[in-house]
């Protein structure tokens, strides 16, 4: 699937977005929510590197 509508993303919208996001959470509550998008996608990698692990383990183990 081809993300079609970020292709076209610029610095105006991005700038837009980026207002409106400080207008919706305020200015103290962005930091809170950026640690813990940060943390969630750290989590997510470690899953996914703990998944290609035991996946490569497996296939050591099988041949």
């Amino acid at each position: 699937m081809n993300l079609l509508f970020l292709q076209n993303l610029g610095a105006p919208e991005i700038i837009i977005i980026a207002i409106v996001i400080l207008l919706l959470f305020g200015g103290k509550k962005i930091p809170e929510l950026m640690k813990g998008l940060g943390k969630g996608i750290k989590n997510f990698k470690e899953g996914v590197k703990g998944v290609e692990d035991d996946i490569k383990a497996d296939d050591t183990t099988n041949k």
